[in-house]
């Protein structure tokens, strides 16, 4: 309908105001292909003086990323549907016509399914964008690169099914051929797939993020990368393990960053049999007060006679520390000042003795 009137007020208006004998066919297709050419150079004299200038000042940015993304695309778009339309004013049946139609056709396809992918990346981006400032996780900088990407695909796929439907390629039967040939590749890629959709499964459920110290399968390190195959980690041998996202999704996690950076640090000790538990207890309380940068109210430094043993009294030496990164180093420090504090007040620490007897000895 909008080409039978795009036709009709061209005639009409070139009647008007040409001599009968200049009105022909190639004429109005050109004033058309104008027409539309004007048309989109306008468009664009509108969107950057005025639209852009109302959508910076609104209070989200959401809209001013749409238009700047999407109004060199739908100028390209106009003339295109102009050319559309002087070609179907043509009506012309030889070869030339109709491969200039599919091709016009073809681009018009393609510009329309790019505007849809910027548009839905610009939603992603806001998205994320949104989720940065609401949360201190690092789950926008997961999600956002992967459901880009994700975009990407399908829409290069909707690009080339309509485009070769327009160029009479069946796209059933290769659909069908996809199906089939999909159906022997997923056995084959099936742990490849697992790997996928585990890394998108540990993403959403937040076991860990970026920079967290975790262990897992046996390893202790700092998560660097959850990429779209594999999780990268680094250890404290400055090692890099690559383990897949199909492994971890089904493995236990340690994650010593949540749900707070805090941790505990226990010092176990031992002292000799026939030494007062008060006196034990109180030189370690001693030490602990000589530890800097330890909790001191909540949870409150405690010694803890843990138990009997075969060749010693157990103890424990607890205390809390606000950042996990701190465990070792105070640990350490609370060794060393302990077995110096336990020799100066003259407190054995006993060891592990073995006696072995020879019963086919015959000496006297």
């Amino acid at each position: 309908m909008l080409q039978e009137w795009v036709n009709a007020s061209a005639t009409t208006y070139l009647s008007y105001v040409m001599p009968p004998q200049w009105v022909n066919k190639w004429v109005v297709a050109l004033a058309i292909l104008i027409v539309f050419f004007i048309l989109s150079k306008m468009f664009l004299f509108i969107v950057q003086k005025f639209v852009l200038l109302a959508t910076s000042k609104t209070k989200t940015k959401l809209d001013d990323m749409l238009v700047e993304e999407t109004n060199k695309p739908i100028s390209w778009l106009l003339i295109f549907i102009g050319l559309k339309i002087a070609l179907g004013y043509l009506s012309l049946e030889n070869g030339l016509a109709e491969y200039s139609a599919k091709t016009n056709n073809s681009l018009i396809y393609f510009i329309v399914i790019y505007i849809l992918i910027k548009i839905v990346v610009v939603f992603i981006d806001h998205w994320g964008e949104q989720v940065a400032k609401r949360t201190k996780s690092k789950l926008d900088d997961l999600l956002v690169p992967l459901f880009r990407k994700t975009t990407y695909v399908i829409g290069l796929i909707a690009m080339a099914i309509f485009i070769l439907d327009e160029w009479g390629i069946n796209i059933a039967g290769i659909l069908a051929g996809v199906g089939v040939a999909g159906l022997a590749i997923g056995f084959a890629v099936k742990d490849s797939l697992s790997n996928i959709f585990g890394g998108i499964a540990l993403i959403m459920s937040k076991s860990f993020t970026i920079g967290d110290k975790i262990q897992a399968e046996g390893f202790t390190g700092i998560v660097k990368e959850v990429g779209i195959r594999a999780t990268r980690i680094r250890t404290f041998d400055n090692e890099l393990l690559i383990i897949p996202n199909g492994i971890m999704a089904n493995t236990i996690i340690k994650n010593y960053h949540q749900p707070n950076h805090r941790a505990r640090v226990v010092v176990p000790f031992g002292v000799e049999y026939g030494t007062k538990i008060e006196k034990a207890k109180k030189v370690a309380e001693e030490v602990m007060k000589d530890i800097k940068g330890i909790e001191r109210k909540d949870p409150k430094p405690e010694v803890v006679f843990k138990e009997m043993a075969d060749s010693s009294l157990n103890f424990e030496l607890r205390f809390w520390v606000d950042d996990v990164d701190n465990v070792w180093p105070k640990k350490f420090e609370a060794n060393e000042k302990l077995y110096n504090a336990l020799n100066k007040a003259k407190i054995g620490i006993p060891f592990p003795t073995r006696t072995v007897y020879n019963y086919n000895y015959k000496g006297k």
